[in-house]
């Protein structure tokens, strides 16, 4: 393990999160693909643990732990093959429960955030809408305020968690007039009156519960709005950094799992009367493809480095995403190949592998969104400062 950037304390922690991973989500894995819910118990259990408290303040039963810690987390959760339960947690500890760290009240701490650490309440991130996925500023989701309360209507789509998580952080119009200055966030409980969900059916990401909400004139108190009014599109810029980071190192991991597993099979599988990687067409390609695997992994834990000291790593972040991404999809497939006819097959891990990854370019922001922020950044000198504090 890298020793520049993970310290004894780190390497504990792995072998303790392996150990969980092992005997408590494994064995449920199958299950939870099948019937695209993750059971409840699992969440307390991952409270119990204190792994949605990693990087969250101990006064809320966080651990305050720097951003090595999450890393581990999301690259253990990787290689147990099930890109949706994994995205279940890290949507639920990286999307939702940022946004209450960051702007949450000590009221709405109190109520959300304390038990999402501790794993009695799941929440969801509902930004994107069916007319509107990378467009942020594009959102028709409308609150308008009356009296102590807001009144919101509207939809969103593709929110992981969308269908049995007990709270949704909400972006919504407060302003329409002022475009992106208009918009701000809200916290809204499962069982208010007026907000619906209806599970969507999707190629990937099996075990996750990727919901459509709908919101019909649900009535919101004013105490639920986080942070400051019409301030909502800044705090959401000031969070995708750590969003795509997250991606991108969920990218890497899977693909060295795709890869470790298929250096396995090769060792084993024989033809022509020696193991298959032997063969120098095949040697040579995975050289190549742990070569881009290494170079995206150090990247991502450069880029952790900096983002963990307080760094604004926009267009860093966007790289790690976009390149981890594409990188990832590529190992894998070729991974699949590898392994012929059984590459093709349920009862391997190259096919669900190949399916889960293909949302990694996608999710959090599409890869020609990415190049574009790039683009702006490195050719029109574009500079992205922090919003907010």
């Amino acid at each position: 393990m890298n020793s520049m950037y993970f310290t004894e304390e780190h390497n504990l922690f792995r072998k303790s999160l392996q150990d969980f991973l092992k005997k408590e989500v494994v064995p449920n894995i199958e299950k939870w693909e099948k019937t695209g819910t993750i059971d409840r118990f699992i969440w307390k259990k991952f409270g119990d643990m204190g792994f949605f408290g990693i990087n969250y303040p101990e006064a809320y039963g966080g651990m305050n732990l720097d951003l090595f810690y999450t890393v581990i987390l999301l690259e253990e959760l990787q290689k147990i093959n099930s890109g949706g339960f994994a995205a279940a947690i890290w949507a639920h500890a990286y999307l939702a429960m940022t946004h209450l760290n960051a702007e949450g009240d000590e009221a709405i701490k109190e109520k959300y955030l304390a038990p999402s650490i501790s794993g009695d309440k799941i929440g969801c991130l509902c930004i994107t809408e069916p007319f509107g996925g990378s467009d942020v500023a594009g959102i028709r989701t409308t609150a308008v305020k009356e009296g102590d309360h807001y009144i919101i209507n509207g939809s969103k789509t593709f929110i992981t968690n969308g269908v049995y998580s007990d709270y949704l952080v909400v972006a919504a119009k407060t302003n329409p007039e002022l475009g992106n200055k208009g918009i701000s966030i809200f916290v809204i409980d499962r069982e208010v009156e007026g907000v619906s969900a209806t599970k969507l059916d999707k190629l990937g990401w099996r075990a996750s519960d990727t919901g459509e909400i709908a919101f019909n004139n649900v009535k919101v108190p004013v105490a639920n709005l986080m942070g400051e009014e019409n301030k909502g599109f800044g705090y959401i810029l000031q969070h995708f950094s750590l969003e795509r980071l997250i991606m991108g190192v969920n990218a890497h991991a899977r693909a060295e799992y795709a890869l470790d597993y298929a250096l396995q099979y090769m060792s084993e599988r024989q033809a022509f009367g020696k193991s298959i990687d032997s063969f120098q067409a095949l040697r040579h390609n995975i050289s190549d493809l742990y070569t881009d695997m290494e170079i995206c992994k150090t990247f991502n834990y450069a880029v952790t480095y900096r983002l963990n000291k307080g760094e604004y790593v926009v267009k860093e972040a966007s790289m790690s995403k976009l390149k981890s991404t594409k990188m990832a999809d590529d190992v894998i497939y070729q991974c699949l190949q590898f392994l012929g006819g059984y590459g093709y097959m349920e009862d391997y891990p190259m096919a669900r592998l190949l399916r889960d990854s293909r949302l990694g370019p996608i999710g959090g922001g599409t890869s020609e969104i990415l190049r574009e922020i790039i683009a702006k950044i490195i050719i029109d000198k574009k500079e992205y400062k922090p919003v907010c504090d």
